[in-house]
């Protein structure tokens, strides 16, 4: 059991090829690892899916979840969280499910629909580890698509705390799939993913053209393994960010977007800059409180009406050809 088949080194026995990405074994063991790791049975996972780092954002999508299901015409059936709680619409409180005395160590949350449609949001947690086990066994359910919303360091002074960074570019220093996706390989932007990120991003701003700029910069992003890399020798961090163009620094996001380019699950990456640490703006308890009150609201719903635009696309038109090898399996 393993990922041969979606790595692209699979070789077959007397000529056989296989008709999809995974083996029975590997979705079996991934399916029971989501529940492990969620808390939540795999069967509730929806086709769109937003990964954070910040429990904030959890709290946040709830609220949200529960407005939407009270609205008759939002299309949404049921929220369910950990312990797989089940809220139906029209109702306030869960009719079925566990209540859980500790959460699980990446636990999920679904806003359903019955096509399967819906919204799931996990919080995934801090570093690319998390990042990578999480997208092993969501692959297997395979989604239209895989988003990250969470927070970053900006890498620029001209930038200002609260500012959105959308991603076109990853430096893949977090290691992690470095034996699964040589990092010589281009993760390169989806353009409908993109389009429909910056296109949210003005619609729920109501800033667009030029003016947009000043709030959203879209560049490379830079993903390490050590949370404590403002420790490291300064002046070669600075010459490699400025070597790579980068603009902003998390643990994630770059692990996400490889492993959707592996597993052939578009993916796309808007951060919101909390800290600056190349500038002394760092990041206070104090700071921190008074900004995830003002940003998390506005980023969460740009991250759900992002999902709202590409919902209304085709799947061949969302699954971009640029995650295509050579010679693909006959099923997604």
């Amino acid at each position: 059991m393993d990922d041969s088949i979606a790595n692209g080194t699979y070789e077959p026995v007397d000529g056989i090829m296989p008709l999809a990405s995974f083996t029975a074994p590997r979705v079996d063991y991934s399916l029971h690892r989501l529940q492990h790791y969620t808390a939540t049975a795999a069967e509730h996972f929806q086709n769109y899916v937003l990964f954070t780092n910040y429990q904030f954002y959890i709290d946040e999508f709830c609220r949200m979840s529960h407005e939407l299901l009270a609205d008759p015409e939002s299309g949404y059936e049921a929220f369910v969280a950990p312990g797989n709680l089940i809220t139906q619409s029209g109702e306030t409180e869960p009719s079925c499910g566990t209540e859980l005395s500790k959460l699980p160590q990446m636990p999920a949350y679904h806003l359903k629909r019955a096509d399967g449609s819906g919204i799931t949001m996990v919080n995934i947690g801090v570093g690319p580890s998390n990042a990578k086990t999480i997208t092993d066994h969501v692959a297997v359910l395979r989604p239209h698509v895989w988003l990250m919303l969470g927070h970053c360091a900006g890498l620029r002074n001209s930038q200002t705390l609260g500012d959105y960074v959308l991603a076109h570019g990853y430096v893949r220093d977090d290691n992690v799939l470095d034996q699964d996706l040589p990092t010589w390989v281009p993760i390169p932007p989806l353009a409908e993913v993109q389009v429909a990120l910056e296109d949210a991003v003005a619609e729920v701003t109501g800033i667009d053209g030029y003016d947009l700029k000043k709030l959203m910069r879209t560049g490379t992003v830079v993903s390490l393994d050590n949370r404590n890399w403002e420790l490291w020798d300064q002046s070669e961090l600075v010459k490699r960010f400025s070597q790579s163009r980068a603009i902003a620094l998390d643990m994630e996001s770059a692990t996400i977007a490889a492993n959707g380019f592996r597993f052939r699950v578009p993916y796309g990456t808007l951060l919101c800059i909390s800290d600056k640490p190349l500038h002394g703006e760092l990041k206070l308890p104090g700071m921190a409180t008074d900004f995830y009150k003002r940003q998390v609201a506005q980023h969460l719903q740009i991250g759900i009406r992002s999902v709202e635009k590409m919902r209304n696309m085709t799947a061949e038109r969302l699954h971009s050809r640029k995650l295509r090898s050579f010679a693909e399996t006959a099923f997604q």
